[in-house]
């Protein structure tokens, strides 16, 4: 059961009412709309990581299900498994991320690097010389600064899910979200 009540529609300013009754009901988006002044930004911006991106949506898909596994977070995890495996990720590396096992010489080394950069970003406040080095060598710098923002997008999203306890939802694939008219924000699709 979620800790905080459904906000009061009324209490919105006018474009912040429009612009929720413009959207799909979703349980996040209710929570989130508790910040009347943020709810549109933080939107936008999930939009972005699926439309702005160079990182490749199978990699950004890797970074969000890492994010999920060490963050703790079932409902990221729920809405991107699917996604990660329409991007093309296979069973085996999702299992090794679910594992935490980054070790895995199932996964690709390329995958390997991507994940340890996500989990090391996660659990420190600097990712070793080592990590950022082999990172480079299959990124780059435009992606490495992307990857950050993948992570602390969804590491954001996911602390909004897990303190206040926002009822898992159904995903939504990327396919709905770039389908979708031009200026569409699609918030509970690909969040």
């Amino acid at each position: 059961m979620p800790r905080l009540t459904d906000p009061d529609p009324a209490s919105f300013p006018d474009d912040v009412r429009r612009y929720l009754t413009s959207l799909p009901p979703d349980p996040m988006v209710k929570m989130m709309s508790h910040s009347a002044g943020t709810v549109k930004p933080f939107v936008e911006l999930a939009r972005a990581q699926f439309t702005s991106l160079h990182l490749p949506a199978r990699s950004r898909e890797l970074v969000i299900l890492a994010v999920a596994e060490y963050t703790d977070c079932p409902f990221v995890a729920a809405q991107h498994e699917p996604m990660a495996r329409t991007a093309g990720v296979d069973e085996p590396t999702r299992r090794a991320i679910r594992a935490r096992d980054l070790e895995n010489p199932a996964v690709a080394l390329a995958d390997r690097a991507l994940l340890r950069f996500t989990a090391e970003v996660i659990g420190q406040p600097r990712v070793s010389d080592e990590v950022f080095d082999l990172a480079r060598c299959f990124l780059s710098e435009r992606e490495l600064v992307e990857v950050l923002q993948v992570v602390g997008y969804y590491w954001s999203f996911g602390r909004i899910a897990t303190v206040l306890d926002v009822e898992v939802t159904t995903v939504y694939g990327d396919r709905e979200v770039l389908d979708a008219p031009a200026g569409t924000d699609l918030p509970g699709r690909d969040t």
